[in-house]
């Protein structure tokens, strides 16, 4: 019998790109349930070639639009909590949501005791303690598709927990890297867009170019994996073939390389705890010169330092950097601000945290929301 899928943000990059994966093994997969939040034409076209059982719209407005798009026999749910309410009819939920607006997806999935393949990494770090709290329902588990923590997923296998001695972390450096803190006063918004490795949407694109993507994923590797953070390290690793690496107690260090292709980690969380079939991003050695590996700059691109410092302070301080970050990068992306204000904006937001702690789900949304309350006004000021 085939795998049941539920591709949750199937119209975006990790979506389009999950449905590339399924295709190249048709027989292993059945997509149960496709969801997004406005795009009705794609959703519609995905649902006439793969008929789900059902198809899960955000945008309400325009469910009697899709209803009259998609196959006889293909219900059609929509409203803010659609995606999430859908997270249960699969054996496997792909969470492709962007932002915050993943969490209750991943808090769905996981309370039903599925395998979580999470491409959203924003609502593992945001909502890290309540997450925590249902990752023991029986059955669940989370499989990361991040690239890095995919390639940490896999390196830990070769080992037991406690001979584990340092995660590391590589990053692309993005489209910046090398530049001075002054060089990056003038960039814009297409210099930020044009990332040289990796095929992404442009809110993680730009969290590539300030590092901030970097930043978050050391606290979802915190998260995932139960590493503190003074055994976790980020290296610049301009080639991406190197996706992270697991040093162990007796100086071994185990690395996964591939070509940067994001199909590679969609298919191992699809597949698990099995190998996909097909091969994606696999390098030919002949023609592989060299790999070199740096320090990041942290006074060129602080906001890896802020999102460090929030990891390490715990509670819902995670979750009100995400949430500010969220509204500073859209707020570059409108061209309200420079590329260098955001982490200026994201360091003011900061100081502003309350301390507060996360009981339960609806305290994840309270925090995000004052947070963004709080950096829209700080953008306001900057912006006028």
């Amino acid at each position: 019998m085939p795998t049941t899928v539920a591709v949750l943000g199937s119209t975006g990059s990790i979506g389009t790109q999950a449905l590339e994966v399924i295709r190249a093994d048709p027989e292993r997969y059945e997509v149960v349930a496709l969801g997004a939040w406005s795009s009705v034409e794609q959703l519609a076209a995905q649902a006439r070639e793969l008929h789900p059982r059902v198809v899960a719209l955000g945008a309400d407005d325009r469910a009697a639009e899709l209803a009259a798009m998609v196959p006889a026999g293909t219900e059609v749910v929509a409203g803010d909590d659609a995606l999430a309410s859908v997270a249960n009819s699969a054996e496997v939920v792909l969470n492709a949501v962007v932002g915050f607006a993943g969490l209750g997806i991943t808090l769905a999935a996981l309370s039903g005791g599925r395998r979580l393949a999470l491409a959203n990494k924003e609502s593992l770090i945001a909502g890290g303690p309540v997450v925590q709290r249902v990752r023991g329902t029986p059955g669940a588990e989370i499989i990361p598709v991040d690239s890095e923590h995919c390639a940490l997923h896999q390196c830990l296998r070769a080992g037991n927990r406690h001979e584990v001695a340092k995660l590391v972390l590589t990053a692309s450096g993005g489209p910046f890297r090398g530049r001075s803190p002054a060089e990056l006063a003038s960039v814009s918004v297409d210099d930020a867009l044009a990332h040289p490795t990796w095929r992404m949407g442009p809110k993680i694109t730009v969290d590539s170019s300030t590092l901030m993507n970097k930043g978050l994923e050391v606290i979802e590797a915190h998260e995932l994996f139960g590493v503190g953070y003074d055994r976790i390290e980020v290296v610049v690793h301009p080639q991406s073939v190197v996706h992270s690496m697991v040093e162990f107690t007796d100086g071994a260090t185990l690395a996964q390389l591939s070509l940067p292709d994001m199909r590679l980690p969609i298919a191992y969380a699809l597949a698990w705890p099995e190998r996909a079939r097909r091969p994606f991003g696999a390098l030919d050695w002949a023609t592989l010169r060299r790999l070199d590996f740096e320090a990041p700059d942290h006074a060129a691109f602080p906001c890896l330092r802020l999102a460090v410092e929030a990891g390490r302070a715990g509670g819902s301080a995670p979750a009100w950097l995400n949430a500010a970050n969220e509204v500073a990068v859209a707020a570059f992306l409108d061209r309200l601000i420079p590329w260098t204000a955001v982490a200026e904006v994201l360091n003011e937001a900061l100081s502003e945290h309350d301390g507060s702690e996360l009981e339960c789900a609806e305290a994840v949304v309270d925090v995000d929301r004052r947070s963004r309350r709080s950096t829209e006004k700080i953008v306001k000021r900057r912006a006028a």
